[in-house]
């Protein structure tokens, strides 16, 4: 099963893909998550990526589509893999599906987790992050055990520069047209399902997984 989560930052896509990636024993593939340790390294591209993320911009299509080509030729996406937080533009989804032709893959379905820009703005603007080990925390949500402490290892807890609210609504704005255009390309090809994603996260993956059993029946 070859997974796609759509939704515009803050929406609980990247939580969503990592309770169904342990459920199902796929990997959850995160351009985030690749992008936070290049940037963590210091590496060329790290730095690069960090000047387009803390300014609320998106990181060059050319510089993401490598990336993800790589990862999915890797053995642990054979029986599957679930997209979080790409593609983000149809240039990537031409991209995307020009490299799954060659392996001979196709998305099999698109989630979409919708949620008011009222609320993703309090989600994203609360989001606290370990500057050690990278665990996320929510000053609402998720508070930590200490203040400002990490409870896994310790690490300070730091506000992301993308994560102020001036940058969370550039990146809301960013974000909200191309996800417009990515929601009607894969409607049009009968894949995309939405969710409610303002519920609770339990009622949010169960939802999720009533789709993809129904799908998978």
């Amino acid at each position: 099963m070859n997974l796609v989560f759509l939704g515009l930052p803050g929406a609980g896509k990247g939580t969503q893909a990592k309770i169904l990636a342990n459920k199902y024993d796929i990997p959850h593939i995160s351009t985030g998550d690749i992008f936070r340790n290049a940037i963590k390294n210091e590496t060329p591209l790290g730095v690069k990526a960090k000047e387009y993320i803390d300014s609320g911009e998106l990181v060059p299509d050319e510089v993401t589509n490598g990336i993800v080509k790589e990862r999915l030729q890797d053995k642990d996406c054979n029986k599957g893999f679930i997209l979080d937080g790409y593609p983000r533009t149809l240039d990537q989804v031409e991209a995307l599906d020009s490299n799954l032709d060659d392996f001979n893959k196709k998305i099999d379905l698109v989630i979409y987790t919708k949620v008011s820009e009222s609320e993703l703005i309090k989600r994203l603007t609360g989001r606290r992050i370990c500057e050690d080990c990278g665990a996320t925390y929510h000053v609402d949500f998720k508070p930590p055990k200490e203040e400002s402490i990490c409870d896994e290892c310790g690490g300070k807890l730091i506000q992301r520069d993308d994560d102020k609210e001036e940058t969370v609504k550039k990146r809301i704005n960013v974000n909200k047209n191309k996800t417009e255009k990515l929601i009607k390309y894969y409607d049009e090809k009968n894949i995309l399902i939405e969710i409610d994603a303002e519920k609770d996260i339990d009622e949010v993956t169960n939802d999720i997984v009533d789709v993809i059993e129904e799908k998978i029946r």
